[in-house]
């Protein structure tokens, strides 16, 4: 289908209005985002993100109850030491929750982006032999038994949801 204004590349970018040069260049940045290190880091980066807005709400909601004896230790001490530890187990916990959420979702793109290159096929089988992969990779410092159930749950997770997306 052709559109008036639009160059003849298959990026589907408009360069209308653009000299040789910045088109290129347009093409160029478009081919750079469409590799797997970029996806890997995208996605690892979105992760990380992801991962610290999760872990600082989860932390802030974790707090030690006056009746507890570490939380009676805390009740002691001045408001300002209180909230000095708070806000150092909040980002600690935050940021412990980014590293793992970013591991996972560099992992998973990267796998799947590889997968998907290798097999010239964009369908349900790349998500669900990327989630097993970074599942089993995720695992294996446990044991056999332990990448071997990362590697079902994963990939049950990841059919579950690629399947959802891929609905009419």
């Amino acid at each position: 289908m052709y559109f008036p204004g639009m160059s003849g590349g298959g990026g589907g970018g408009s360069t209308a209005g653009l000299s040789d040069e910045e088109a290129a260049m347009v093409k160029t940045m478009q081919g750079a985002m469409e590799t797997c290190p970029f996806k890997t880091v995208i996605s690892g980066g979105m992760g990380f993100a992801l991962g610290g807005a999760f872990g600082l709400f989860m932390s802030s909601m974790s707090y030690d109850t006056p009746m507890s004896p570490s939380g009676q230790q805390l009740a002691n001490l001045p408001l300002r030491e209180q909230l000095k530890r708070g806000f150092k187990d909040m980002g600690s916990r935050s940021y412990s929750s980014a590293k793992n959420f970013g591991v996972v979702g560099a992992i998973f793109a990267g796998t799947e982006c590889c997968i998907e290159g290798y097999r010239a096929k964009n369908d349900l089988t790349n998500g669900i032999a990327a989630g097993c992969i970074t599942g089993g990779v995720l695992g294996a410092k446990a044991g056999p038994q332990a990448a071997a159930i990362g590697c079902v749950g994963f990939a049950a997770f990841s059919a579950a949801i690629d399947s959802y997306m891929r609905m009419d």
